[in-house]
């Protein structure tokens, strides 16, 4: 066709398919430095998630450990409970005829000095037990402790109330539930209140159960130093908790005490008369 161009001389139309190896290189050398930051970010993006991912398999592990340690302190709470009613509690006509001739201080002396040496005994058994110590069982030591010294002071509070005539009213159950929460507040049970008795079988003592049994966990703990030292320890320190336990107990009962004659059961024949205690009065 006249005045038109021939094919081979014509211009082409799309240079960036023509050019030379050395502008695609220059282009790749300008378009680097983008690449290379926008590899950072990733890089810097995925360290981010990362650390935020062991922060949050960090807060994970404390959550989980902290629901651990309430579960445990639960259990254990809940094993004291379930063995309170279950523990055999002598009436006060028994406890005079196994000690005949005794007041009642001088039959509570008896009393606290047997419990003395029943937790000093579960304290040296436990410390023995642990005398090489394995961190995963300890805390079943611990418990196991702490759940044996419950039974044998629960044991000596209910037979305290006994001697000063103050026994719980209600069923078998209510009055282990009225003793067990007065071990968890370390002190006698006002039997002429309700508002008491009715505490004592809500959640109230269960709250008031797992504080008490944390702190004896943690008092308990020197019990577990190894090569018999813990055995050692723990038998001076249950007799000695033991013993100002009984005396917190026997004060609070002392202002409240009932004497023995004018118990309801006072006329049952074939006990011994009573002894006063020298510093009774």
């Amino acid at each position: 066709m006249a005045g038109s161009t021939p094919f081979w001389k014509r211009r082409s139309r799309q240079p960036e398919l023509t050019n030379g190896p050395a502008e695609g290189v220059a282009r790749q050398d300008a378009a680097a430095p983008g690449e290379s930051g926008a590899a950072e970010a990733v890089g810097a993006s995925v360290e981010r998630g990362r650390t935020a991912s062991l922060a949050a398999a960090v807060g994970r592990g404390a959550k989980m450990g902290g629901r651990g340690a309430r579960a445990g302190l639960t259990a254990v709470a809940e094993r004291i409970i379930a063995n309170a009613p279950r523990i055999p509690v002598r009436d006060l006509a028994t406890l005079r005829e196994q000690f005949p001739g005794l007041g009642p201080e001088q039959l509570a002396d008896k009393l606290v000095a047997g419990a003395a040496n029943g937790t000093s005994t579960v304290g040296a058994g436990v410390g023995a037990a642990a005398m090489l110590p394995v961190p995963p069982a300890m805390p079943a030591e611990l418990a196991t402790e702490i759940v044996g010294v419950a039974a044998v002071e629960f044991k000596l509070i209910a037979e305290l109330h006994e001697v000063y005539g103050l026994r719980a009213p209600g069923t078998t159950r209510q009055r282990a539930m009225a003793y067990l929460a007065a071990w968890t507040e370390e002190r006698g049970i006002d039997v002429t209140s309700p508002t008491t008795l009715n505490a004592a079988l809500g959640g109230h003592l269960r709250r008031e159960l797992r504080q008490q049994v944390l702190k004896r966990t943690f008092r308990n703990l020197p019990n577990l130093a190894p090569f018999m030292i813990g055995a050692t320890v723990g038998a001076v320190m249950n007799r000695r908790d033991t013993k100002k336990l009984a005396e917190k107990v026997r004060k609070d009962l002392r202002t409240k005490q009932v004497p023995w004659d004018a118990l309801p059961d006072a006329g049952r024949t074939g006990l011994p008369p009573a002894q006063e205690h020298p510093g009774a009065g």
